[in-house]
């Protein structure tokens, strides 16, 4: 890696590759790193549980019968 690694690390978190699961599966896919705390964070206030931010690429491999919605939600509803 070149490169500041704060910089690279940002950028990571800013890149929208991240997805939110929980006990009934995958919640949402392709968000920011803020996206997905948001949605954990709402998801957690109303009481779903074993919710956890992984990587798109951790999410494709995940049971193809688990639930999952296409796209991330509206920023208004993150």
């Amino acid at each position: 890696m070149t490169g500041d690694p704060a910089i690279f690390m940002t950028s990571e978190l800013e890149n929208s590759r991240w997805s939110v699961i929980s006990e009934r599966g995958c919640e949402a896919i392709s968000l920011t790193r803020e996206e997905a705390r948001r949605l954990v964070h709402r998801l957690g206030a109303e009481g779903r549980h074993g919710l956890c931010i992984i990587t798109d690429e951790a999410a494709s491999r995940m049971d193809a019968t688990s639930p999952v919605k296409s796209g991330a939600p509206s920023n208004a509803a993150v």
